[in-house]
């Protein structure tokens, strides 16, 4: 007697799982095991050049002669350019016990890029937090997310950045200014429109989500308003878990006007009447521009509000020199508006 069709697709679901899951999880041991392995030969390595009486030289012939040793009997994998990482790997992470099971060594190897240390810290427990891949910890490195997301805080808040991750508690917390969108490949003075941007947005929502931060889901394009027939139309519409709370983005090409920002506060204020519930918290309205003036936001309901925010875009990732000069900007203008209400 044949027996046909007697495994059930839940069945075979329910193997593959399991399969799954068990080459993950040996696929991670194995992971962990390298970054492990690696770590004690930084150690050893660090500790053999200390015996050494001229300490740079005796190093370089170390690293050389493990180099051309270990090659020989293992492969590429220990280059005089991996050893010397091994070895920095073991000075910036000195506690073997405290190395993280969900990290790669090619997460660890970006990290070694990162010489302050609370930022190097503030990487690993978002990468941790956040599941990063080590494409998007590359991304986030360079586009100096650390520093942007740490230019409002004081000292207190910089070692809870550092220690902790990104906490979102208030809106402030979401803001970032510039936000960098390199990822839509526009040059910065060629011809598009607003929609052009709002469009490439939508097909990059992933980098465009991993860029806006922590809780976000899209909800809508051009979410229409109607009030007395006439129509106006929201270009972005988020959700962030984390505040409980729509987030609305408008895009414009240009300077920021005060008609800009009155839009703006007509959508939240709609938001608030008509469209958020009961349980949700007060609607975000952030402006995405790619000029703004201090004096706009001075006279402006951008200067008091707490849900309206005016961010400038790049369209390219800057040098690390050029978003250091923009932070800079930024503390000092943040300086004079906390001694201006003093």
């Amino acid at each position: 007697m044949k027996h046909t069709n007697l495994i059930t697709n839940k069945c075979v679901k329910e193997i593959q799982q399991i399969l799954e899951t068990a080459r993950s999880n040996a696929y991670r041991a194995v992971n962990f095991a390298m970054v492990k392995a690696y770590w004690e030969i930084g150690r050893i390595i660090v500790e053999e050049e200390q015996k050494g009486e001229k300490r740079a030289e005796y190093g370089i012939a170390l690293i050389n002669e493990l180099s051309k040793k270990l090659t020989e009997e293992y492969g590429k994998g220990f280059t005089k350019t991996n050893l010397k990482y091994m070895r920095t790997f073991y000075q910036k992470f000195k506690k073997g016990h405290a190395l993280r099971a969900e990290l790669s060594w090619t997460h660890y190897r970006l990290f070694l890029r990162i010489e302050e240390e609370n930022a190097r810290q503030f990487y690993l427990n978002e990468t941790i937090n956040s599941n990063w891949s080590t494409r998007e910890l590359d991304r986030q490195i360079n586009s100096l997310l650390y520093e942007r997301l740490a230019l409002s805080k004081d000292k207190k808040g910089v070692l809870e950045l550092a220690e902790k991750g990104q906490i979102i508690k208030n809106p402030e917390d979401l803001i970032k200014d510039p936000y960098v969108l390199e990822f839509l490949n526009l040059k910065e003075n060629s011809k598009f429109q607003e929609k052009d941007v709002e469009s490439l947005l939508i097909d990059n929502l992933k980098q465009f989500i991993l860029e806006l931060g922590k809780g976000f889901s899209f909800v809508s394009r051009q979410k229409r308003i109607s009030i007395d027939n006439e129509h106006y139309y929201v270009d972005l519409v988020f959700y962030n878990y984390y505040l409980k709370c729509f987030v609305l983005i408008d895009l414009k090409i240009g300077k920021l006007t005060h008609k800009d920002i009155g839009q703006m506060d007509f959508y939240v204020r709609y938001f608030e009447k008509e469209i958020k519930s009961n349980d949700d918290n007060p609607t975000i309205g952030l402006i995405l521009c790619s000029d703004k003036s201090k004096t706009m936001i001075k006279y402006t309901l951008l200067d008091e509000s707490k849900q309206l925010f005016a961010s400038k875009y790049k369209l390219y990732l800057p040098t690390e020199k050029e978003l250091r000069e923009e932070i800079e900007k930024r503390k000092e203008q943040i300086q004079i508006n906390k001694k201006l209400g003093e």
